[in-house]
């Protein structure tokens, strides 16, 4: 396999590739072979045919050492020409590092034009994030409902993270009025898909009886599936749990840990 480290800056622009397999997804297929080099062919070829996310994906191997020597300040660079060039990944991601100040300046304003940008142009990430900054303010003035509203968009195409932080929200009643039991359902989506922190939640619904009835026996079993995924605080649930329960309800909580099977988490609608 010939390595991208033998690619300069200035000849990653240069690559050809047949035309007929000059669009992103062929790329993609060509990286899930291993073609690493095929796909960076492709991917310039897409982004020479108008497809700007080509020069996001060439960017993504870069950041990640895929097939070359990692190179964040290229990485950035191929992130930038792909968001001026309207990729909302690109936008979303180079958003992100404008943020952390990760080999760029560290700039919230930046961030959030980048990131928001991507969100109202239907980039799920870019939904999810942008949410997010309008929870912390980071770059735009603090607004929970704005918050809530971007989670909605992205839960509604079963974005996990998503999904978790609107259950947050009806929780504890940021920008939304507090809906305990919507909270509980939302927790449920996520924590039958075997999301950590999901179960972990729907253990103490069911500990405390908060949006759902008061079961120890359920709360055990989430709580028992969240430690298995090393969920912070999940183990010294469990452990309360267990001290509450006699020897046939312990033995039914195991077993309902045991035989849980993990389902696709559901868009929210």
């Amino acid at each position: 396999m010939k390595l991208l480290r033998y690619i300069t800056f200035a000849t990653i622009f240069l690559l050809q590739a047949n035309s007929s397999l000059a669009d992103v997804s062929s790329g993609i297929k060509l990286l899930e072979t291993g073609n690493v080099q095929g796909a960076v062919e492709v991917f310039q070829k897409a982004y020479d045919d108008g497809d700007a996310d080509g020069a996001f994906y060439i960017g993504r191997l870069f950041e990640l050492g895929l097939g070359t020597d990692k190179d964040m300040h290229r990485a950035a660079q191929l992130f930038a020409a792909a968001a001026s060039k309207g990729s909302t990944k690109a936008q979303n991601r180079l958003g992100l590092m404008h943020l952390d100040g990760q080999f760029v300046l560290e700039d919230y304003k930046r961030a959030s034009e980048l990131i928001c940008k991507a969100a109202d142009a239907g980039d799920i990430d870019g939904q999810f994030n942008c949410g997010t900054l309008y929870k912390t303010g980071k770059g735009v003035g603090v607004d929970e409902a704005k918050a809530v509203a971007y989670w909605q968009k992205a839960a509604a195409h079963a974005h996990v993270a998503a999904i978790n932080l609107l259950a947050q929200a009806y929780k504890d009643g940021f920008g939304v009025q507090a809906d305990p039991e919507k909270a509980a359902r939302l927790f449920a989506n996520t924590a039958a898909a075997g999301n950590p922190l999901g179960l972990f939640e729907l253990a103490k619904a069911h500990t405390h009886g908060f949006g759902v009835s008061k079961d120890p026996v359920k709360a055990y079993g989430y709580a028992n599936l969240a430690t298995a995924r090393t969920m912070e605080g999940a183990a010294e649930l469990r452990t309360a749990l267990r001290e509450q329960l006699n020897a046939a309800q312990l033995q039914e909580a195991q077993a309902f840990s045991r035989e849980w099977k993990a389902k696709p988490v559901q868009p929210v609608k």
